[in-house]
Parts: C-alpha cells; structure tokens; sequence
C-alpha cells in the first residue's frame, strides 16, 4: 500500500538520483494514518521513552508516532538550526557532506529513544542521529523508516551498531 502512494522524481537533487518522494503519501489521509498506525503498532509493546526524528520530513512522521505512542519528541536537526547548546556530528549523504545537531540537555542518561526518518538510503544520516544521542546517554535499539533503498545498505550499517529497523517498503535503486 506505501509504496504506490510514493512518488519517484528522477534527476533530483542531481542526476542518477531517483528520489523517493513521500509528501505524495502524506497528502492522503487514508496511506497517511495507516502509516502512522502501522508504524504505532510495531513500537506498541517496545519500551521507548522518546522519539528522535531527523529533519526534515521525518519530523512529521516522528512526531505523529511520538503522540500516537504518548512518548517525547527529540528534533533532529541540520547544523546551525537549533537556539540553545547543541552537540554536532558531520555525516555523509549519497549525494554531499553535511551535519546533523540536537540539545545537550535533549536526551537523559539512559532513555530509550526510537530514530524515525522518512527514507534510508546509505545510513550516513540515521548513523550520525544514532552517534548523537548515544553520546548524551541515549539507548538507540530500534529505528523506523518509511522507505528503505536496500541496494544502499543503509539496514546493513545500523544493524552493525545493534539497532533494529523496521521499514514500511522498499525500492530498488538508487
């Protein structure tokens, strides 16, 4: 069902790229709440304390799962967003370099944190969200993601660091 409400842009942001475009499933109503339901249920019996999500679209699936499983909100952002004290972790995209952030004072010691985003391709991402909370004292053990590119080996990276994904579909290619 997910997987043909995503539309696939070629080229973009640049060529041999094809990006896997969720907004088309966020639009409707009906893929919109099953995704958030199909994702509420897999965490149901999970102890979790917050969800972290990595901007910019997995914010708006992380946060609806985060109140959907009355849990907190962690944003995960781009460098320089953030107003109070962060901690940084440069990563690598498919396509670039680039930093993700979040506040010190955002994870305590020892909370079980679920990482959403909305598609993993490489993992360089979802890996640097992951370093970030574990270094203020966060458990990450289980990751969400709508869309995954498994040629990419994105699953591959954060099973390797004992983190267990769950994704809704997935696509070939890049």
């Amino acid at each position: 069902m997910f997987a043909s409400t995503i539309r696939t842009i070629a080229d973009y942001p640049k060529p041999g790229i094809q990006f896997r475009d969720i907004t088309t499933l966020l639009k409707d109503r009906v893929a919109f709440n099953a995704m958030v339901d199909a994702l509420a249920l897999h965490y149901a019996n999970v102890r979790l304390d917050k969800v972290a999500a990595i901007e910019s679209r997995g914010f708006i699936i992380g946060a609806a799962l985060a109140s959907k499983l009355e849990l907190g909100f962690v944003p995960v952002r781009k460098r320089g967003k953030l107003p109070a004290e962060t901690v940084m972790q440069p990563y690598k995209l498919e396509y670039g370099e680039d930093a993700l952030e979040i506040h010190v004072d955002a994870v305590t010691e020892g909370e079980q944190l679920l990482l959403v985003d909305d598609l993993i391709a490489t993992g360089g991402t979802a890996m640097a969200a992951m370093t970030l909370v574990r270094r203020l004292g966060g458990v990450v053990e289980h990751a969400a993601f709508v869309v995954d590119l498994p040629a990419l080996g994105g699953l591959q990276q954060l099973q390797s660091a004992g983190v267990k994904p769950f994704v809704l579909c997935q696509f070939d290619g890049h």
